[in-house]
């Protein structure tokens, strides 16, 4: 793995910004973008380099340093990063942001390039079984449509079947797709167009909806999306703290990677975690909380300690 972390690591993404730049700039300028974009250390890594020309790629001119590189030049791809992207494209779900015609341009570019892993490796010991239709021409022509609208923030026409059973018919603006790895789904945060009450945010899942139509009406711009997001949150978050033994912290943030949150270290081997949710987002967080394992510890808030302390008796009714 030493060639992730080192050719793709954080020094080269900070080095190919500075040489993509066609401004001359000044060595604080040049400390300045480093330390925005990588690590305290790695201005002593970094700048020695430049300033003394071992890295041959900058032009001096009295206090001013220019890149010798043109800014759209490109590198090559390795022989793992093809591999990489080779095992990417044999995921189903890959083939929902991608139209037919990248899709074989990338299986022709990369058709005698072994995989880095296969699907069939995997053993998915803690999830649903029945997961979207992703190979489904009708999901996927649905996904694309919703997919699309999302970037032009595009009100939908959509029939839907609500988990009750019932059949809605409504129009959406799609404002974030999600994926849920406890559910293998996908779906999609949404805004309900109804000008005699305050807009609100509906979770939707794609492979309930029976058809997706364009319109042409447009969300105004006015509308701020990530604050009607926050809003629907509770006022409280959850407080979660985790111990990081076993790559716990890594662990989490991979698992608790679709929701909001903000996590600071607390001691040597304690991190605290907020996690910020509402009341449709709340039975499945639920979940993964109790799936998570021994080295995270729910300290509030109350109301999710409630909810927690009722399903384990649940749980632990059914055993007796």
């Amino acid at each position: 793995m030493e060639l992730f972390s080192e050719i793709y690591s954080c020094y080269y993404r900070v080095l190919r910004h500075l040489l993509c730049s066609q401004n001359p700039l000044t060595i604080k300028e040049i400390y300045n973008r480093i330390c925005q974009e990588g690590f305290e250390e790695s201005l002593l890594s970094i700048v020695p380099k430049i300033e003394s020309g071992a890295w041959d790629l900058f032009q001096k001119n009295g206090d001013l340093y220019l890149s010798k590189l043109s800014p759209f030049f490109t590198t090559p791809l390795s022989a793992l990063e093809k591999s990489y992207l080779k095992a990417l494209l044999s995921d189903p779900r890959i083939g929902l942001f991608l139209d037919e015609k990248q899709r074989e341009t990338l299986w022709h570019m990369l058709a005698s390039v072994p995989p880095l892993w296969k699907q069939e490796q995997f053993c998915y010991y803690d999830r649903f079984a029945d997961g979207d239709p992703y190979q489904d021409k009708t999901y996927r022509q649905n996904f694309r449509i919703l997919l699309e609208a999302q970037k032009k923030h595009q009100y939908l026409d959509i029939n839907y079947n609500s988990p009750k059973g019932n059949r809605v018919h409504h129009y959406y603006v799609p404002v974030r797709l999600e994926y849920s790895v406890k559910n293998d789904k996908f779906r999609v945060l949404a805004l309900e167009q109804n000008p005699h009450r305050q807009k609100k945010l509906e979770i939707l899942n794609i492979d309930r909806m029976e058809t997706v139509k364009p319109t042409d009406k447009i969300l105004s711009s006015s509308v701020d999306i990530n604050s009607i997001i926050q809003k629907s949150y509770y006022k409280e978050p959850l407080k979660l703290h985790i111990i990081n033994k076993r790559n716990a912290l890594e662990r989490a943030m991979l698992h608790f990677a679709n929701y909001e949150k903000n996590t600071m270290k607390i001691d040597e081997k304690l991190y605290e975690c907020l996690i910020y949710y509402n009341q449709n987002m709340e039975t499945e967080l639920l979940i993964e909380v109790l799936s998570f394992g021994p080295m995270l510890t729910v300290i509030g808030n109350e109301r999710f300690l409630k909810s927690l302390k009722t399903r384990l008796k649940r749980q632990r009714d059914l055993q007796t």
